[in-house]
């Protein structure tokens, strides 16, 4: 895989994902009702792309470890939310946080080896880090919210989620070494 392919890739995702957490936002209700889908196909499609720009890349890109293992967790979270879709409506605002707050530490700890590494534009991916670990850790202090209101959260995450995805498309020519 070259780096026009794995740019191209994170960007795609990202794209999908700002579009899913657009539908989220100006559809509430519709999102209700397929947030389960919605998430766990979002999600799974994330974590294939951190894995396969891993896999790819590993030897060529400076902390490909942190992709590897944002891209194990998002598939695994991702494949329990698509199998047990009832459950996941019930639990979301846990199964959100927790996404939230994995995915926030390994962009945070991350942008720490793009620093030691001298990759510019590291700060961004410690900006984000934190934001969405902020955000996660705050869906837990309100596990009963509505879920009108989850869904409007959901739909700001992967607004997030997708803007991050996009910076490291943006940002991924940078990583090569």
């Amino acid at each position: 895989m070259n780096r026009t392919l794995s740019r191209a890739l994170w960007i795609i995702a990202g794209a999908l994902l700002v579009i899913a957490g657009v539908i989220c936002l100006v559809n509430p209700d519709i999102a209700l009702s397929s947030l389960a889908a919605l998430f766990g196909i979002a999600m799974l499609f994330s974590g294939v792309v951190d894995i396969v720009v891993f896999a790819a890349g590993r030897r060529y890109m400076a902390g490909v470890g942190w992709f590897l293992v944002d891209g194990i967790l998002t598939v695994l979270l991702s494949l329990f939310i698509l199998c047990n879709q009832w459950f996941t409506v019930l639990t979301l605002p846990v199964v959100f946080g927790m996404w939230l707050i994995f995915s926030g530490i390994t962009k945070f700890v991350n942008s720490f080896d793009l620093q030691r590494l001298g990759v510019r534009g590291w700060g961004w991916f410690t900006a984000l880090g934190i934001l969405l670990a902020v955000v996660g850790f705050l869906s837990f202090l309100n596990p009963l919210a509505s879920m009108a209101a989850m869904a409007v959260m959901v739909g700001v995450y992967f607004v997030l989620q997708g803007i991050a995805s996009i910076v490291r498309g943006c940002f991924s020519g940078r990583f090569w070494i």
